[in-house]
């Protein structure tokens, strides 16, 4: 069971303060034996999902706050889900923006002659939007500029103001472990400006690295590093100077696959499981140690790997369903067939009702008894929106000695009470991963 302090919980059961998690941890002698383990943990998650039924993809994703490499999340595409995605249709590529690696497009030369620099004065405009309003120009036309201390020291990182960095290249790129944006404290003594109004032009003391689609850019809009004030006309190759040049941003729909080339779309998704490897970042600090057969010490090898189960519930819920209600997959049915006793004072169908219901716990599968003092309206209502995916009816036939044994939201077929132990495993073992949905 986890807690997390959520500002706005959202989305039912995909974003909750309180909610339960599969976790582990594995703990190995070296990068062979993690990538045993990550493999093995790899192949066990897919088999799950696999046997929940439910659709899913893999995509490469970051590891955020807690680091590592090989970093994959497993997503059901869902249009509620709170995560975007992108996806190359022609070769399967599955992605985060933030991580999903691009295509190198060929740089067009600038074509527009430099203009001079024109300081503007902008006061209180520090927003993309409030500044673009205020100078009456399109967010591509500028410039942000953002302050981190990488491992220490500062760095300055560029992009178009319509784009969003992706922290995770800036770390790959810097090579460094630690990545904070900077404080009021540093951008003031860096840029000497208050927040929102740095810009590279005689930035001091930061190391400026640029992503790679502003090369083409001429005449641009950054931040004048001084209260209230933005400068037009800034060049790159004139007015400062780019250490580094590196795709820096956040991909979006229509960018190039780097696999093939071809455009990415996106869609949205639940998060259902999230594994990487971690290396020793934990283990070192914490003196996470073994000694190995020459008698060294030796910092244990971390792997971390989740799924979500109440978010894997949601995404169920998504995916399986129809008007009346949920209709489970029986791998993860709460019950696995419901005996619906469609008159609770009818002698014979009481008895015959509880017969089945013995029969199939002795069987082995999980019955549940619908036996309240309810009108058979209600009780089938009630059976459609909980959603068990097996239903026998034991109703005006049972003085027949027989039942209706049915799918939730499906046919069904009549048999002699003593079938219908037979007649359930038939039907669930036919529906076992049947996918339905509003959308079939």
């Amino acid at each position: 069971m986890k807690f997390r302090d959520e500002l706005r919980p959202r989305g039912g059961l995909v974003r909750a303060r309180e909610f339960t998690m599969k976790d582990a941890y594995s703990f190995d002698r070296d990068n062979g034996g993690l990538d045993r383990s990550y493999d093995a943990m790899l192949d066990a998650y897919h088999r799950i999902f696999r046997r929940v039924g439910l659709p899913y993809h893999v995509a490469d994703s970051s590891g955020e706050g807690i680091g590592g490499w090989d970093t994959r999340e497993f997503v059901s595409v869902c249009d509620t889900g709170e995560t975007s995605y992108l996806h190359c249709q022609a070769c399967d590529y599955h992605a985060t923006p933030e991580v999903a690696v691009l295509a190198k497009t060929e740089t067009r030369e600038p074509d527009d002659p430099m203009q001079p620099v024109e300081p503007v004065e902008t006061p209180g405009q520090r927003t993309i939007e409030q500044v673009t309003a205020f100078l009456g120009v399109s967010a591509e036309r500028l410039v942000k500029t953002l302050i981190y201390t990488a491992d220490g020291r500062v760095v300055a990182a560029l992009v178009r103001g319509d784009r969003e960095l992706s922290e995770d290249k800036l770390k790959i790129v810097l090579g460094v472990k630690e990545l904070v944006m900077g404080d009021r404290e540093t951008i003031e003594r860096v840029s000497g400006a208050p927040v929102g109004f740095a810009g590279p032009v005689g930035i001091k003391e930061a190391e400026i690295i640029a992503d790679e689609e502003l090369r083409g850019e001429r005449n641009f809009v950054t931040g004048g590093n001084g209260a209230d004030l933005h400068l037009r006309n800034v060049n790159w190759d004139r007015d400062f100077e780019v250490s580094r040049w590196a795709q820096l941003r956040s991909a979006v729909p229509g960018d190039p696959c780097a696999r093939c080339g071809a455009p990415l779309t996106g869609y949205q998704g639940i998060e259902l499981a999230h594994i990487f490897k971690l290396g020793t970042k934990y283990s070192e600090p914490l003196e996470a140690i073994y000694l190995d057969d020459a008698g060294h010490r030796k910092p244990i090898v971390m792997g971390c790997y989740g799924i979500g189960t109440t978010r894997t519930m949601a995404a169920v819920a998504e995916h399986f369903r129809d008007d009346a209600g949920l209709l489970w997959p029986v791998a993860v049915a709460p019950f696995e067939v419901e005996v619906i006793l469609v008159n609770q004072d009818d002698h014979q169908q009481r008895e015959l009702a509880e017969g089945i219901y013995r029969d199939l716990q002795t069987a082995g599968l999980d019955a549940l008894l619908e036996d309240r003092p309810e009108r058979p309206g209600v009780k089938f209502k009630d059976a459609d929106l909980i959603g068990v995916p097996g239903q026998v009816v034991v109703g005006r036939l049972a003085g027949e000695g027989k039942v209706e044994v049915r799918r939730r939201g499906g046919d069904g077929e009549t048999v002699a009470a003593g079938e219908a132990v037979a007649a359930v495993r038939r039907l669930l073992e036919k529906n076992v991963s049947r996918r339905f949905s509003p959308s079939e």
